[in-house]
């Protein structure tokens, strides 16, 4: 399943690594893609983990955007 978060925070290619490497810890996730300029987290993986992979980009001090 393909996910698409829009996230704050992001400012650098750090940012960006940092949200590859932390949200690939999970077995379930295939693949993660950063847009820095834009703070858009696509994140390509196994079942039904939206929730999931929100909750670790908060963790990782990326939160999702509102409004």
């Amino acid at each position: 399943m393909k996910f698409e978060f829009t996230v704050q925070n992001v400012k650098c290619g750090g940012c960006a690594s940092a949200i590859q490497t932390g949200l690939r810890q999970d077995a379930r996730v295939r693949e993660v893609t950063v847009e820095t300029p834009t703070g858009r987290v696509t994140v390509e993986a196994e079942g039904e983990i939206r929730a999931e992979l929100s909750a670790a980009l908060n963790a990782l001090g990326y939160p999702e955007r509102t409004g």
